[in-house]
Order: structure tokens, then C-alpha cells, then sequence
């Protein structure tokens, strides 16, 4: 187990290295201009030499590759450079930002992976009844909603129309304190979304899983022997029918992370979402090639998580081949 963990965090050395120079050279042929960017409403007056000049105290008339090259060799000595977007070093950023987007995709991906286990274990113990069928037809319509559309809707309607939780934020109107009540109650509405954004994926997978397995000769020999159906339902068809299901876990991580950005965004959660969007609009290069190899690191564990739980998960799955 060790030696493959080692080989794939290897080779995701020449990934991230590849991926952040290409963020850079997308930057600098975008249409934007830092400088203008940076001044703002200023700089629709400002001349040309002045833009230069501040152009050239950013750092941006210089080659993409040359600003890599500086970035990257400052971003190992543990300087990850100053947010022109933000007006603040990218670390403090991160570090502002990051925990919470951490906590809603954690608390949502952990709210995916209940709902979805047992509703799509409850579909496939009755494949073709009409449980199977809500279950499923309901997972096929949310799949095919926005995560912002369902944002918006529950704001509608537990913030607005029934007023038992909050549309946004952090904290309660009129106050400024973060409590871990007020963070409680602000997580709910955001979690529940992004978890539902992510959940049909998971159930229809999981139901199919579980359908098969249902239908193979261990499970009918388990049958036969006279163990309790709930034995046989969770002890070897799910067993079984969540292998494949662990696969797919690091490739959906893209899916999470682009749905939790708009989630974010829809309830003014203090996560990394609007620091992406301005970083994106300011070509701030610093900040998104920090948020670059964030995002293309959680990829990547992602994946190498997935192969490490179904090899604990199935002893047949050899760590070295």
C-alpha cells in the first residue's frame, strides 16, 4: 500500500507542475489586463504609461514562463506571492478561506454518501416496484437541476417562505460574531444543496451496484442457508455492490469542488468561490495558480483514496500490480 501511495504521489509532481504553467500561460492570453484590473474604475482614465508602469510593478509584462518560474521557486521556499485581486498574500487567502469550503464539502459529501446508500439500497432490494421507481425517477430530476437553481429554491422556501433556516452567510443579521451555533444553523441550507447536487450520481450507481450483487451466487447461496434478508442485504450484497461505488468516488471530486464553488456563491458561504471568480476576472496569477493546485491535488487524492479503500475494501485487489 505504501509503495503505490509513493509512486502516485510521484507522479503527481509532473501534473501539478504541468497544470500550473498552463494556468499561466491561459492568463496571460486572456483578453483581461491585470493592471487595468487592479485600478479599477481608476484605470479607465489612467494613460498608458501609467498602466505600464503598473503593469511592470505586478509583474505581468514579463513571459508567462519567467512568472511561473518565479512563482513556483517562491511557492517551495513556502511564499506563495500577494493577491493583486485581494490586495492581501494568497496564504492569508487560503488560509481565510479554505476551512470553510473544507466543511461544506465535507459535511456534504458525508450527507451524500448516507442518503445515498441507503436510498439506493432501498431500491435495489425492489428493483421495478414503485419504490424503485420514485427513488429513481426523483434521482434522474434532481440530476438534471442546476445546483444554483436549487439553491435558489430552497432559499424560497426554508428561508423566505417558511423562515425556519437562513439564506446566507455566516453569522445572524445584526451581529458580526461567529458562534459554532450560528456556523450550525448557516451549514444546514448550503450542505442539504450541495448534497443534493451530488446524490443522484451516487444513488443510481449505488442501486445498480446492489442489484447485481443481489442476483450473484454468493447472495443466493447466503439465501439458501436461511441468514436473515437485512444480513444478506447489508452484510453481502452492499458489501459486495459498493466496490465498484469506491471507484468512482475520486472521479466525481471535480463535480463536488465545481458545485460547491456555485453553492457557495448562492449563499454568500466565505469559502474559496468568490476569491476563485475574482482571481479568474484580475488574472491575478498568484492566487489562481495556488487555487489551481489545490483543486488539482484534491483530484488526485481523491483518485489515489478511492484505489486505497477499494483494496481494504476487497483483499483480492493487489496494492502492487
Amino acid at each position: 500500500m505504501a509503495r503505490m501511495a509513493g509512486r502516485r504521489l510521484l507522479a503527481a509532481v509532473p501534473v501539478l507542475l504541468a497544470v500550473t504553467l498552463g494556468i499561466f500561460a491561459v492568463a496571460a492570453a486572456s483578453p483581461f489586463d491585470p493592471a487595468q484590473a487592479y485600478a479599477g474604475t481608476a484605470g479607465l482614465n489612467a494613460s498608458q504609461e501609467t498602466l505600464d508602469r503598473l503593469r511592470a510593478n505586478l509583474g505581468a509584462d514579463r513571459p508567462p514562463l519567467a512568472q511561473w518560474w518565479d512563482w513556483l521557486t517562491s511557492a517551495l521556499r513556502g511564499d506563495l506571492g500577494h493577491s493583486a485581486a485581494l490586495r492581501r498574500p494568497v496564504a492569508q487567502v487560503l488560509a481565510e478561506r479554505l476551512g470553510w469550503s473544507v466543511l461544506l464539502g465535507g459535511v456534504a459529501f458525508a450527507v451524500t454518501v448516507l442518503a445515498g446508500t441507503a436510498l439506493g439500497v432501498v431500491a435495489a432490494r425492489r428493483r421495478g416496484g414503485p419504490l424503485d421507481r420514485l427513488v429513481t425517477g426523483g434521482s434522474y430530476v434532481l440530476q438534471a437541476a442546476p445546483p444554483f437553481w436549487i439553491g435558489l429554491l430552497a432559499i424560497w422556501l426554508f428561508a423566505l417562505h417558511l423562515g425556519v433556516l437562513p439564506a446566507g452567510g455566516l453569522t445572524d443579521t445584526g451581529s458580526d460574531t461567529v458562534t459554532p451555533g450560528s456556523v450550525l444553523r448557516h451549514l444546514v441550507l448550503p450542505a442539504l444543496v450541495l448534497a443534493a447536487s451530488q446524490l443522484p450520481w451516487f444513488v443510481l450507481y449505488v442501486r445498480q451496484s446492489v442489484g447485481d450483487a443481489l442476483d450473484e451466487d454468493p447472495v443466493r447461496g447466503a439465501r439458501a442457508r436461511g441468514l436473515r434478508e437485512l444480513t444478506v442485504l447489508l452484510g453481502h450484497a452492499l458489501r459486495s455492490g459498493l466496490l465498484p461505488v469506491l471507484t468512482l468516488v475520486g472521479s466525481r471530486v471535480p463535480e463536488l469542488i465545481t458545485g460547491a464553488l456555485l453553492v457557495e456563491t448562492v449563499f454568500s458561504w466565505p469559502g474559496i468561490a468568490d476569491a476563485t471568480v475574482r482571481a479568474a476576472t484580475a488574472v491575478d496569477f498568484p492566487l489562481l495558480a495556488a487555487l489551481t493546485v489545490l483543486a488539482t491535488a484534491a483530484v488526485l487524492l481523491g483518485n489515489l483514496a478511492a484505489d486505497l479503500l477499494h483494496g481494504i475494501a476487497d483483499p483480492r485487489v493487489g496494492f502492487d500490480g
